[in-house]
């Protein structure tokens, strides 16, 4: 790692977002990450050789810079158009249809999204960074070494973890954006035994459930597979064990969805950091003086996949002006 080098610090789409930004401008980039694969909550996971995306649902689209990304996405054959219609789900209350925005979603699953922008850039997998203190000369350290500029692309708790709560007081206090845990579960029938949804719900005023995603509807192959979101309530009581989880989660899917099967496979995955509590209206990014910059789906009015690239964005072009 040399001074000159830009370190990011999570293979999130807001991680990737400024590393291809910063490409242009000649500016060494270092991405690092602790899991094996980019991606971060845009998460998918295979069952049976088949992908089924177990983080962020699907994406939309409003800002002129991600439609062009998106499209590019299409063309490849990355993303499609997948449906601006859900179901509301309210337990003793008839569904009720709900029109929103087009959502995307994605054939291969939704972190092939992020491993196309990833694509050229050599990330460092399984790396865990301990902490991003300043030396005595100013500059910036990861793992021992000077580093030019270094984005945290993470949750705010993460980021705040990594800092030194006295040498970056404002940075640490800034990260202030609190975030709920949900688990979620995905169910493998043998057959499509439920109502139809008919492509996701949003659930109301349920304990165990908040969201159902149809991930054959959304994968467009129409596999007998739900993916379900718990509600924060219940992740909270099981982060220790996630798979205890499974039968309440399992029991709740089918009585929501009307299934007549028993799934014959399901499986929990935990989410600590899963979605911010609230967004924010007026910051796109953090970026100290000592070029310490922190992005992602929290600095965002509307938190989601756009509002994580948009920062990450964003927080890019800011460092390409100030490295010069």
């Amino acid at each position: 790692m040399g001074a000159r080098e830009v370190v990011v610090v999570g293979a999130g789409i807001s991680g990737w977002a400024p590393a291809r930004t910063l490409l242009p401008a000649a500016a060494g980039v270092r991405p690092l990450d602790r899991g094996g694969r980019p991606g971060g909550r845009m998460a998918s996971r295979r069952f049976d050789g088949r992908p089924a995306d177990i983080g962020a649902s699907y994406l939309t689209v409003s800002d002129d810079d991600f439609a062009a990304v998106v499209e590019q996405w299409r063309a490849a054959g990355l993303a499609r158009p997948w449906t601006d219609t859900f179901t509301a789900l309210t337990p003793g209350a008839e569904p009720e249809s709900k029109q929103g925005p087009v959502r995307w979603g994605t054939p291969g699953g939704i972190r092939t999204l992020v491993e196309a922008l990833a694509d050229g850039l050599d990330v460092v997998p399984g790396h865990e960074v301990g902490r991003v203190p300043r030396r005595r000369d100013g500059a910036l350290e990861v793992d021992g070494e000077p580093a030019r500029a270094v984005v945290l692309a993470m949750p705010d708790p993460q980021a705040a973890r990594l800092l030194d709560p006295v040498a970056h007081a404002s940075a640490h206090t800034a990260l202030d954006v609190e975030f709920e845990p949900v688990l979620a579960l995905t169910a493998t029938y043998a057959g499509r035994c439920w109502r139809d949804l008919p492509h996701g719900a949003f659930v109301n005023d349920d304990p165990a459930l908040s969201w159902i995603a149809d991930d054959g509807r959304r994968r467009g192959d129409e596999a007998p597979v739900l993916v379900a979101h718990s509600t924060p309530g219940l992740a909270a009581r099981h982060l220790d064990d996630p798979a205890a989880a499974g039968p309440e989660l399992v029991e709740a899917l089918g009585r929501l969805v009307g299934a007549t099967q028993h799934p014959e496979q399901a499986h929990v995955h935990r989410w600590s950091l899963a979605r911010p509590t609230r967004g924010r209206e007026h910051a796109t990014y953090l970026l100290t003086d000592d070029l310490l910059g922190v992005c992602g789906d929290a600095w965002s009015a509307r938190p989601r996949v756009e509002g994580a690239w948009l920062s990450g964005r964003d927080l890019g072009r800011e460092l390409v002006r100030r490295i010069g």
